[in-house]
This record gives structure tokens, C-alpha cells and sequence, in this order.
């Protein structure tokens, strides 16, 4: 039977496997590999439902965004520890906690440069950041078939996972405005949303 560093370093890269099995380890937290979920990469649950912390994360990450995905709920894990429901799931606490976190991993070699100046300047203000750093992690994941939104052309119909069928429209700040098509409703979706391409013809 596989240890649980054994399974982690599977997940995450090398150098990262003692310090997150140390912290997970510490505060008993149950990891679970989840099936990818188009909304989410990973979520975390407090003790109340069950009498452990339980974080999941999706299986198909490449090994940084893993490590950062992890990284990021187990700042919620801090945050609830200190706060409980008291503030903001994305406040500044759970920001500071994130921060804080990712210094341990930030400095020490794990990730590549590209992706550690991404970082840098992901816990900057800038607020395009998020979805800069969110592309400097995709060039790291095994070759797909996958499209995202921002390499259609403008007026391209395209379906998102549950079969919803859209129109691409301008480029408002960060995200895109699209036309959802059977009802044209507006809304504004990540440049990084995966697609599928609709023949309109």
C-alpha cells in the first residue's frame, strides 16, 4: 500500500511533498483526488458535517497548479481555524493566509521561474493577475485537444460543458461578453474558459 507521501508525489513536485504532508498531517486533514469538475479545482469542508477537515482537488492538474490548488484551500483551512465563519470565504484574511502559505514554496526552487514571477505578481493588485497566472500554469499541462475562449475569433458560437450554446462577443477588461443563445442573456466569461466550437453554418 502506497504511503501518503508516496501518493502525494504523484500530485505534486518533489521538493513540496515533505512540508504539505507536515501540514496536512498536522491538522488531520482528509485529501481527496477528485474527478475533474468543470467549476472548480478544489474545494475545502470545515468539521461539521464530518469530524475532520477534508480537502479535494481535481486529478488532472499538472503538478505546480496541484501544489497551488492545495496550497490555496489550505489557507481556507487556516482562515477557518482562526475566524470560523466570520469573514469572507476570498477576504483578506484568507488572502494574507494564502500569502503566507505559498512563501514557504515560492523561493526555494519548486517552481519555474515563469511560473514564480506569475506568482509575485498574482499577490500584487493587479487584477488581471489571476487569469495571467492561470496561463503560465496551462503551458505546463500534457498536450490537449482543448480550446479556451480567447483563441475564438469574435462572433464565434461555442458550448461550454453542460451544452449551453453562446456567441463570443468584445473583450470587456479581463473577461469576455458573450450572448448565451436561447435566451440572450449577457455574461462575462474568463478568456480561459474551455470550449467547444459550434459550426454555425
Amino acid at each position: 500500500m502506497k504511503t501518503y507521501q508516496e501518493t502525494l508525489s504523484e500530485y505534486i513536485p518533489a521538493p513540496s511533498v515533505d512540508p504539505v504532508f507536515s501540514r496536512l498531517d498536522k491538522h488531520h486533514v482528509r485529501l481527496v483526488i477528485n474527478r475533474s469538475r468543470a467549476t472548480k479545482l478544489g474545494d475545502y469542508r470545515p468539521p461539521i458535517k464530518y469530524k475532520y477537515h477534508r480537502i479535494s482537488v481535481n486529478h488532472d492538474l499538472n503538478k505546480y497548479q496541484f501544489l497551488i490548488t492545495l496550497i490555496h484551500e489550505l489557507a481556507h483551512l487556516e482562515t477557518w481555524l482562526k475566524h470560523k465563519n466570520r469573514v469572507k470565504p476570498h477576504g483578506i484574511e484568507w488572502k494574507s493566509e494564502f500569502k503566507n502559505l505559498m512563501d514557504e514554496y515560492m523561493d526555494n526552487g519548486i517552481f519555474p521561474e515563469d511560473i514564480g514571477k506569475a506568482l509575485k505578481t498574482y499577490f500584487t493588485k493587479n487584477t488581471s493577475s489571476d487569469t495571467d497566472l492561470s496561463r503560465v500554469l496551462k503551458k505546463y499541462n500534457a498536450e490537449s485537444e482543448e480550446t479556451t475562449l480567447e483563441e475564438l475569433p469574435e462572433n464565434a458560437v461555442f458550448a461550454i460543458y453542460n451544452g449551453i450554446v453562446f456567441q463570443k462577443q468584445k473583450r470587456l477588461r479581463k473577461r469576455y461578453r458573450c450572448k448565451r443563445l436561447d435566451n440572450g442573456k449577457i455574461y462575462m466569461v474568463s478568456p480561459l474558459m474551455v470550449v467547444h466550437p459550434v459550426d454555425n453554418t
